[in-house]
């Protein structure tokens, strides 16, 4: 199978199918079966660091597979009663914007409705990631990324639909910060990354020094994958109980459809492909994480195709073309 993986992925570049990938790393029962790495302009969180080439130490921006993490994160917290039930008024868990509250609709928003988007606020993400008409940088750039998120107009009663909203993300990175008082980062090292073995990561504040839950995780792809196996051993890690396995059944299960069809979760999207289910974590520019549970199966895919509507061309062919036609 690794000779065969191998094969297609050079197939693939040769073919300029994969023009902008950046490293894949797949891993089947602890063991890594492919490995590659490439050359090319890169950028940190917007910032561009020119050419660069890859290695197994290279960190990469996984920009909204940071949401997925920080999901992993909640669900932590939670068994260790240091954040607010799902069903819990999110309001009520941030006292300083009491006047907030006082809008018709806004204090019915939950928790829940944070991790499932489903917020039901005003919130355009549909422009480039470097432009503060964008929803995101907006709120990384304003002075209080909560209130930003909280004070934004309501488009329709919360739980209507789905909605894509790095605000929400921020909004649960706040509640665990609160919750554990330590910094998104530092409890994230604490309780996922370090009983991982992770120990070289960065994560990128906005201008009112919270770390971005939403986008700002950077990581070496192998890491990335190890996040996928864990996921995959339903939350155990050599034997120690990392992520309980309730939160994962529950944070796996299909709660709202995206705009484009797929389930979500609690924030990790919930796909089929040749009748098999596959979980992901996606990020800008070809930031995945695919989960693939009946083949045991974690893929991470880093890419540089940033603020590219069409930046799931990558992920999407090595997932098709290079190793579901291992597994037929």
């Amino acid at each position: 199978m690794t000779t065969q993986l191998s094969d297609l992925l050079t197939e693939a570049l040769r073919a300029g199918r994969l023009d902008g990938l950046h490293a894949t790393v797949v891993v089947q029962g602890g063991q890594i079966l492919l490995e590659h790495y490439g050359t090319g302009a890169d950028h940190a969180w917007g910032e561009a660091l020119g050419v660069i080439e890859f290695g197994p130490r290279t960190l990469h921006d996984v920009r909204s597979v940071t949401k997925s993490v920080t999901a992993l994160l909640y669900g932590i917290a939670l068994a260790d009663g240091r954040v607010p039930a799902l069903d819990d008024p999110l309001l009520r868990h941030f006292p300083a914007y009491a006047d907030l509250a006082a809008e018709p609709g806004r204090a019915q928003l939950t928790v829940e409705h944070a991790l499932t988007m489903t917020l039901g606020l005003r919130w355009r993400e549909d422009v480039p990631y470097d432009s503060p008409a964008n929803a995101e940088i907006a709120m990384e750039l304003a002075p209080d990324r909560y209130r930003y998120v909280l004070e934004q107009p309501i488009q329709e009663p919360p739980g209507t639909r789905w909605s894509y909203c790095g605000g929400a993300t921020a909004l649960l990175g706040g509640l665990i910060a609160e919750g554990t008082g330590q910094p998104l980062p530092r409890y994230a090292e604490a309780v996922l990354f370090a009983p991982l073995g992770i120990t070289h990561v960065e994560w990128s504040s906005g201008t009112d020094g919270a770390a971005s839950a939403a986008s700002g995780l950077r990581m070496t792809p192998r890491d990335l994958a190890r996040i996928g196996e864990l996921v995959l051993a339903r939350g155990v890690w050599q034997g120690r109980r990392i992520v309980p396995a309730q939160w994962l059944a529950e944070m796996l299960t299909p709660r709202t459809r995206t705009t484009w069809g797929s389930g979500y979760g609690y924030h990790w999207y919930l796909e089929s492909i040749a009748g098999r289910s596959v979980v992901a974590a996606i990020g800008n520019g070809g930031q995945r994480l695919f989960v693939l549970p009946e083949w045991d199966l974690s893929v991470a895919v880093t890419a540089g195709n940033y603020d590219d509507p069409e930046d799931w061309r990558i992920p999407t062919t090595v997932l098709e073309q290079v190793i579901l036609p291992t597994l037929a």
